[in-house]
């Protein structure tokens, strides 16, 4: 055991130190190049991405194809960045961070988005066939566009033990931390009952996971974000002095108690690592949801994942920022994480009602992330065994018994040796995908001014073609030849 606490050890200053030097600088500097480069295209394109996620026609044709709608691949992704993170991952943040940390972690979602808009781009251009639907996602543009498999398998690997196995440990805790709490339901329990579920469900397939998050998604995030807003409602002559202390803390985050003792840069690199953990624009896995959807045009996926990333910072964490800034007893309390909020909510309608909502929401978020997690493990295992359909076979079986161990295990671990891992294993995900997509960047540039065009020229659905990139047009076979 000191053995391992010893490795546990150097792994997190391992962590720290490529959070500190590494991961924050390419998050933002990729983030702000990107926006630059793309003229802004969070903004530019806002109400485009809105008018493109209820695209009917596209949501019926998918549907007649057997393939999967934009919609449905923004919902997949969303039940992988809407779980824990948004509610026990803020938390933890203005525990940490301090008031300030919610700052930071909206400039890495306002920035970020034009890095989730250009990776989702890239994985719709570089996709690949997968029976009547696509797939793809970093490691087959790094296999395609760096012409470097060694590195796309490199991403997948970890991927795959990322999302698969330490993201949905993290789920699986979650949920059986507010269930002991609320209904001493013990964690052996939870995670017997969690596993079997997860196991019915992934067992089905990519179509299956997409029909339960379609339900799960919508539905409960805006119940969540509806309650937020009561909340508001109740308190909202004290929303501008949560507003002050959020933007005052995050530079000067030792006045406020929450923050005491955190520097500016621990304020800075919570907010960053609990953000991204929540909205994971830039770290690659949206990606892999991206490709499957079946769209015209590269770029209207890459605009919907742009969407994705405030749905999930700007809109869902905030409400879960201001429910627990809004509770005058947060900086005093002896709880962390999804306790935190649990009380925080309590305190608004009385414990019943806190125990059941908060409850029922974080069981949903947790499972619909889980499902998500596991479909990323899912697609990189299927690149790195390509072309060994028997192999694939027998991988996928394994990868699906190990995803519900870890999800059964995960339920009684410490809480914060998986949070930990899940920082260590983000970071090194996050630096491999952002060179690749700052390498490969020129190409989602070349579809966005193509989008634009067509756009301006009143074409209402822009087409993309195999030689819309020329230099593109031999690598790239899941687009149609131009008439």
């Amino acid at each position: 055991m000191q053995i391992l606490a010893i490795i546990y050890k150097y792994l997190m200053l391992l962590s720290e130190y490529l959070w500190s030097y590494v991961g924050i600088v390419l998050l933002l500097g990729a983030g702000i190049y990107f926006t630059i480069k793309t003229g802004f295209v969070q903004f530019r394109y806002f109400f485009e991405q809105f008018r493109l996620l209820v695209d009917k026609e596209n949501f019926d044709e998918a549907q007649k194809s057997g393939g999967i709608s934009s919609f449905g691949a923004f919902c997949i992704s969303t039940a992988s960045r809407v779980g824990t993170g948004n509610i026990a991952g803020i938390a933890l943040a203005v525990a940490g961070g301090g008031p300030g940390a919610i700052f930071w972690m909206w400039i890495i979602a306002i920035i970020g988005s034009a890095s989730a808009f250009i990776e989702a781009t890239l994985a719709q251009i570089f996709k690949v066939k997968n029976g009547h639907a696509t797939k793809g996602g970093p490691a087959y543009y790094m296999e395609q566009g760096l012409n470097a498999r060694w590195l796309g398998i490199s991403f997948a690997v970890l991927i795959t033990i990322t999302y698969a196995f330490v993201f949905n440990a993290v789920q699986a805790n979650t949920m059986s931390l507010i269930l002991d709490k609320s209904f001493s339901l013990t964690p052996w329990v939870t995670g017997g009952i969690v596993a079997i579920i997860t196991s019915v469900v992934i067992f089905g397939g990519v179509q299956r996971i997409t029909k339960v998050s379609e339900v799960i998604v919508p539905i409960f995030a805006v119940l969540y974000i509806l309650v937020a807003l009561v909340i508001v409602g109740m308190h909202i002559t004290e929303v501008p002095s949560v507003i002050h202390s959020i933007f005052v803390g995050a530079f000067d985050p030792q006045q406020f108690v929450a923050g005491s003792g955190a520097g500016i840069m621990v304020t800075i690199m919570t907010g960053a690592k609990r953000g991204m953990f929540s909205n994971e624009a830039g770290m690659g896995s949206a990606p892999n949801a991206s490709a499957t959807a079946d769209v015209n045009h590269p770029v209207a996926q890459g605009l919907i994942q742009s969407l994705g990333v405030f749905t999930d910072t700007i809109v869902i964490c905030t409400a879960t920022a201001l429910m627990i800034l809004l509770y005058n007893g947060y900086a005093t309390s002896s709880n962390e994480g999804i306790l935190l909020t649990q009380e925080a909510l309590s305190s608004y309608f009385g414990s019943t009602f806190g125990t059941f909502f908060l409850s029922i929401c974080i069981v949903l978020f947790a499972f619909s992330s889980i499902l998500g997690n596991y479909y990323y493990g899912e697609s990189n295992i299927q690149f790195i065994l390509e072309n060994r359909p028997n192999a694939e076979k027998k991988a996928l079986k394994w990868l699906r018994i190990c995803v519900t161990l870890c999800v059964f295990i995960g339920s009684f671990i410490q809480m914060q040796v998986i949070w930990d891992l899940a920082d260590l294993f983000m970071v090194f995900m996050t630096i491999e995908n952002l060179i690749a997509i700052l390498l490969l960047g020129k190409f989602a540039f070349k579809a966005l001014e193509d989008y634009r065009q067509q756009k301006d020229g009143g074409i209402t659905k822009p087409q993309f073609y195999q030689d819309t990139i020329p230099e593109l047009k031999d690598i790239i076979q899941e687009w149609p030849e131009n008439k």
